[in-house]
């Protein structure tokens, strides 16, 4: 039989349940993680700590403007995502019109991964060289995951979505564990590989992400077929991305599950990544935890998060989406009103194991959620691409808003305060969906 990458697949009947599609989709996963926590959780909040230390106030000159160094890493986290949230309609609707969805991720997996290597030449004489290679790494990671997104409706078999979904969130946790490790060691002991400081091990380590992210990604290209059926052709295909974003927003309007659905997904979102980008920052400079503290507290989300998506996956199967969601969402409330109390590097450890159980658990349900709500009939790029856009906004109002709420009150927890505000927001508007009948687990499903 020939691979899936000897042919043109033009059929989503093709694509749906083939193992050997669905292996090298959750591959992509694997190889882009190692982005999100050696990059965005561990050791680069470490090292932009170190080299972006300020004065006493925590004031850095960025191209002559002063400001506070964690707003600074916040800002340019909501920049990379703004351009990703402007940029997707338009990118989704050449693929589209192409069929060449997989030559986006593509794109966006080496954008992403050179600038990753490209912060090895990050050093306290060049913040400003710094934070483009980090904006431009998190353009690249958040991009590619628009195009990503969008297979799962087309490959998973039918009610296997949320399994799949979290299936792909643990092997990612899985795969960045592995390398985190491997860096650690490096950090901990330059001596072994003949370095003399550990700063120079963590430049290194950024090289090892980028390496890591192109080489196993070159799997799941190998595998994913390269060109998709395209739809009606379009005379006008770089302007009808935003034209089928409108056309979506009418969808929703006529919608009102979808239209809840998004009030939900944007302010769970919102809250939850900013959680999972500031972390670090959180750690160190309100508690002054040592990176000895910190980099092994990520490795504790990451390992109790393998195991948060996959029982949570189980547990929507038989009770539903929206309801496992809304437990979560519960969890999550009751974290950022611990955090405004958390003290001690011990308290701030059991803080993280608990965030790793829902961490993953959410960001999967929230996906497999989405991908059942679509239309049948329709195109899955440009309803991810709605997706990534109302995703990567909740980013960018979430980071901006924990980033200007410091720099108002020179204090970090009353960010943490307004996260737990938007889970309660959240909560308001997936509470009325917890019956409906396509995202109800087996026993709410037999019943309707």
């Amino acid at each position: 039989m020939p691979s899936a990458s000897s042919k043109k697949i033009t059929e989503t009947s093709e694509l749906r349940g083939n193992p050997q599609i669905i292996r090298a989709w959750t591959i992509y996963d694997w190889a882009n993680s190692v982005y999100q926590l050696s990059i965005t959780s561990a050791i680069l909040p470490a090292y932009y700590s170190a080299v972006a230390a300020g004065d006493a106030q925590g004031m850095v000159d960025f191209f002559g403007f002063q400001v506070v160094n964690t707003s600074l890493y916040a800002w340019a986290v909501s920049a990379s995502f703004l351009a990703v949230a402007l940029m997707s309609p338009l990118l989704s609707s050449i693929a589209d019109y192409t069929g060449r969805r997989k030559a986006f991720m593509q794109f966006f997996t080496w954008l992403g991964a050179l600038s990753c290597m490209a912060l090895y030449f990050f050093t306290p004489k060049n913040l400003e060289f710094g934070i483009l290679a980090f904006t431009l790494a998190g353009i690249g990671y958040s991009g590619g995951l628009v195009f990503y997104n969008a297979w799962l409706p087309e490959i998973a078999p039918p009610g296997q979505e949320d399994r799949l979904s979290a299936r792909g969130f643990a092997l990612g946790y899985i795969g960045g564990v592995v390398l985190l490790l491997f860096n650690l060691f490096m950090i901990l002991k330059p001596e072994v590989f003949g370095l003399i400081k550990n700063g120079m091990a963590a430049r290194i380590s950024f090289v090892t992400v980028g390496i890591w992210w192109i080489v196993f990604a070159s799997y799941t290209f190998y595998h994913l077929p390269s060109r998709l059926r395209s739809g009606e052709r379009l005379r006008k295909p770089l302007l009808n991305g935003y034209r089928e974003l409108r056309e979506v927003w009418r969808q929703f309007q006529a919608n009102p599950v979808m239209k809840r659905y998004l009030g939900g997904f944007f302010f769970t979102m919102m809250a939850v990544l900013t959680v999972m980008y500031m972390a670090a920052n959180f750690g160190k400079k309100e508690l002054g935890l040592e990176d000895s503290v910190l980099i092994p507290t990520v490795l504790i989300i990451q390992l109790v998060g393998v195991l948060g998506a996959l029982f949570f996956a189980r547990v929507s199967e038989r009770i539903g989406n929206i309801r496992t969601l809304l437990i979560t969402i519960g969890i999550w409330i009751g974290i950022c009103l611990f955090a405004w109390v958390v003290e001690t590097a011990a308290q701030f450890m059991l803080l993280a194991a608990v965030v790793g159980w829902v961490m993953g658990a959410v960001q999967a349900l929230a996906r497999s959620s989405w991908s059942k709500l679509l239309p049948s009939q329709s195109d899955n790029t440009a309803f991810f691409s709605f997706y990534d856009v109302a995703e990567k906004m909740a980013v960018v109002s979430g980071t901006f808003l924990f980033g200007l709420l410091e720099m108002l009150t020179g204090s970090m927890r009353v960010s943490v305060v307004m996260l737990a505000i938007l889970f309660v927001l959240a909560a308001f508007f997936l509470w009325p969906l917890r019956d409906v009948a396509r995202l109800a687990g087996t026993k709410k499903s037999s019943a309707t």
